[in-house]
């Protein structure tokens, strides 16, 4: 039976990747800062599945999570699903909360899938790293939480190439849903600069929906999977005309004010 990893499975995409994972007959190990919950997502899931404390900041928790998983069987799916969400104005967030967010949303990302190519090399694998739709362009009230996921893209895309140069049998792919209904979109819901996350419209993603498109990924060598796709060529005029990509920045802000606000309602 092959192996499976999904960081930050305690809630949300992260525990619904882990379900659909031990659907497809993977042996998946979920962890997570909140232990206790990672533990309720794998025995929730039954006997494919379990659970282990970690602490993606940390290099030596991924080599240790990629020695456990391979207890129960060749390594063949990562997934860097772990990272936090913070929405305030660049200058507004406390030092600790800059270097929290790259650490857990950047550096865990990289760290979590240099392990998993160390331990894929041999026999090839899919590694999945959550980005965002803001790593496409400006999302202000995000910004450094935006840095962090356009950071993620190009690091995902850059680490494909190295890989094909090597002859390694391993597909890199990046996630970029816009914003989903989970716990974490919906503690930020009540500050103002949480607006942008809400612009696509009244509706938040479904965390299963986004789960299973991106399990997709393991039947294909796709790259970038954006969801929805519809999304993505406004947004990449953006990055290629930054003035012209603020303004349409601050339309989508007031859109998904009003959409933040009705989310509010009872």
């Amino acid at each position: 039976m092959a192996s499976a990893v999904v960081t930050g499975g305690a809630r949300g995409i992260g525990r619904e990747l882990a379900r659909a994972l031990a659907r497809r007959g993977y042996d998946v190990l979920v962890t997570d800062v909140d232990e206790a919950g990672a533990r309720e997502t794998a025995e929730a899931i039954g006997e494919r599945a379990r659970a282990m404390a970690q602490d993606v900041r940390d290099p030596d928790s991924h080599r240790a999570v990629a020695s456990a998983a391979q207890e129960r069987g060749p390594l063949a799916v990562w997934v860097n699903n772990a990272g936090i969400l913070r929405t305030e104005k660049a200058w507004e967030h406390s030092d600790d909360d800059v270097r929290t967010l790259v650490e857990a949303n950047l550096l865990g990302v990289i760290w979590g899938s240099r392990a998993a190519v160390e331990a894929m090399r041999p026999g090839g694998g899919h590694v999945i790293n959550l980005a965002s739709m803001s790593a496409f362009g400006p999302v202000p009230g995000l910004a450094v939480y935006g840095a962090t996921k356009h950071a993620v893209l190009a690091f995902t895309e850059s680490l494909q190439g190295d890989l094909d140069d090597a002859g390694v049998p391993i597909r890199m792919h990046a996630v970029c849903p816009d914003g989903v209904d989970t716990r974490m979109v919906r503690e930020r819901a009540g500050d103002p600069d949480a607006a942008i996350i809400f612009s696509a419209g009244q509706k938040l993603l479904d965390p299963a929906e986004v789960a299973d498109r991106t399990l997709g990924l393991l039947d294909s060598k796709t790259l970038m999977l954006a969801i929805p796709r519809t999304r993505v060529p406004l947004l990449r005029f953006s990055s290629r005309f930054p003035r012209a990509g603020l303004k349409l920045a601050a339309l989508f802000k007031r859109v998904g004010e009003r959409n933040r606000r009705k989310a509010l309602e009872p």
